[in-house]
Formats: C-alpha cells, sequence, structure tokens
C-alpha cells in the first residue's frame, strides 16, 4: 500500500494537531528480466518450424530456380579454419516472401518492421481435407468456422495453413507432384480466403507448409497478388507445423536482410506455451 506524503495526528485530549512528516520509501530499481528468460522453467517449449537447406530440396521448376549449393573453399587441415560459400535462388527452401515479390512499389525484405516479425500464430488445420484432394484451397467458411472455435484473428497475426505437406519434404517428385503435362498439385489458399485474412483481418502474413501460399494449378497467382499488394509478406516450406497449438503460440520470423530483396531464406521459431 502506498503510504501518504504527511500523516496527520491528533495529541489525544489536547485537541492539537501534530503533523508528522513521514519520508516515501524509495523503490527498489532491479534491471528488467530477459524477455526469454526462464523460459524452460515457465513451461514454454521452442519449436523449430525451418527445414534445413540442402542439395535435395524441393525449389521451385521456373527458370532460374536451381538446387542449393555449398561448397568448402578453406579447411582445417589446410588453411586452419573451416568455412565455404552456398549459392541459391532467395525463394528457396523455408523462407520469405517480401511484399515486393509480385507487387511494384511494396517493400523488400530489408524494409520489413521488426513489430511485424515476432507476432501471435493463428494454425487452421486442413491436414484431412487435403488427404482427400491435393488441390485443396482454404475457403473463407473454413476460416469462419476457426474462428467461431477460437475466437476472431487478431491483426498482425501470421495465419499458417497447416496441410501435412511437408511430410514430403524429403521426397522431391512427391513435393510438386506434378501430373504427365507437368502441373504440380498441392494445397494452398484461395484468393477469397486470403482477401479475408489481408484486408479484412489485416494479418501479418500467411504462411503454408507447401512450395506456395497458392495451391499448385495456379497459373496467376492470385493469392500473392492480393496478399503482396496489401503489404503482407509470406512464408512457404514451413516444417513441422503439426506441433503447433491451433492458436496461442508466437513465432519469430528471422528472414535472412538482403537490401532490396524479393525474399530470402529464413529461421522460424515458435514459443509455445
Amino acid at each position: 500500500m502506498r503510504l501518504p506524503a504527511a500523516l496527520v495526528l491528533f495529541a489525544a485530549g489536547t485537541g492539537c494537531e501534530v503533523v508528522q512528516e513521514i519520508q516515501q520509501p524509495q523503490p527498489v530499481v532491479r534491471p528488467p528480466a530477459g524477455i526469454l528468460e526462464g523460459l524452460a522453467s515457465r513451461g514454454t517449449r521452442i519449436v523449430d518450424l525451418t527445414h534445413s537447406l540442402n542439395a535435395a530440396n524441393p525449389h521451385w521448376p521456373g527458370d532460374g530456380y536451381e538446387p542449393f549449393v555449398y561448397e568448402t573453399f578453406a579447411t582445417l587441415e589446410e588453411n586452419g579454419v573451416l568455412s565455404g560459400r552456398f549459392a541459391m535462388a532467395e525463394h528457396t527452401g523455408t523462407h520469405l516472401d517480401a511484399p515486393n515479390h509480385f507487387t511494384e512499389g511494396q517493400i523488400a525484405v530489408h524494409e520489413i518492421p521488426p513489430t511485424d516479425l515476432i507476432v501471435p500464430a493463428a494454425v487452421i488445420d486442413v491436414t484431412d481435407a487435403v488427404a482427400l484432394n491435393a488441390d485443396y484451397q482454404l475457403s473463407p467458411e473454413v476460416v469462419l468456422a476457426w474462428e467461431r472455435s477460437y475466437g476472431s484473428i487478431e491483426p498482425g497475426t501470421l495465419v499458417f495453413m497447416y496441410t501435412g505437406w511437408d511430410e514430403r519434404f524429403t521426397d522431391f517428385e512427391r513435393y510438386r507432384n506434378e501430373d504427365e503435362d507437368g502441373r504440380m498439385h498441392f494445397p494452398g489458399f484461395s484468393p477469397a480466403a486470403a482477401d479475408l485474412l489481408v484486408s479484412k483481418r489485416d494479418v501479418a502474413g500467411l504462411g503454408i507448409d507447401t512450395l506456395s501460399v497458392d495451391y499448385g494449378l495456379s497459373t496467376d497467382f492470385q493469392v500473392h497478388a492480393i496478399s503482396h499488394g496489401r503489404g503482407k509478406y509470406h512464408i512457404e516450406n514451413a516444417a513441422n507445423l503439426g506441433a503447433l497449438p491451433d492458436s496461442g503460440a508466437w513465432v519469430i520470423v528471422a528472414p535472412i536482410k538482403i537490401e532490396n530483396g524479393t525474399g530470402g531464406p529464413v529461421r522460424l521459431f515458435a514459443l509455445v506455451q
């Protein structure tokens, strides 16, 4: 309880007012605790949502999208130091699409505010539907049904579509799932669901465990255009989304900071209470 600046006492039987000044105790100043200090003791676990980069990683089949390459150019035996170099397209492995990826005038990856990269996560589990239909697209109705169970998706949330497709990640052919005409079959967001999330819910971004937030058969990439047009980013090729709760987790999105880049590989973590 906070004490008053002065305590007024009345001398018994005299009617005299005696005023006794009481000094306020000085607050104890302690250094602030680290944000992540004691996570384990509080029951918080950290989930890595990132695939490791290597030459076997699935990659987009278009021009310029080559496999990840790593080579060692210095060894401990010969140079006294171990060091290597790598080459890759920006959109390889678990990666971020910056808003300028599909929309002229939108921000590059180095311009995304850090406040948009440490955010709450919503995970919409559609694994059952995807098991029946590889071309499944998340609809607005499914988003609204999720909200009836877990509450409205708050502005600034990163919304993940959990398809279970990451189980195919180490098998390039199954991951791309191409038919005899070279068309890929994997699930994604529908344009209507993307519009609901970015326009009505003002989410931070969209995430998925496939090659693209647009489903595999898309030829016009409407989800990219809708989302990037509103300045939102994407996470593609996420891993381990099944380890997250439907709501309540926070994610730390740490993309490589390429100046004027359209995206880049990302280390993605979730904090789960």
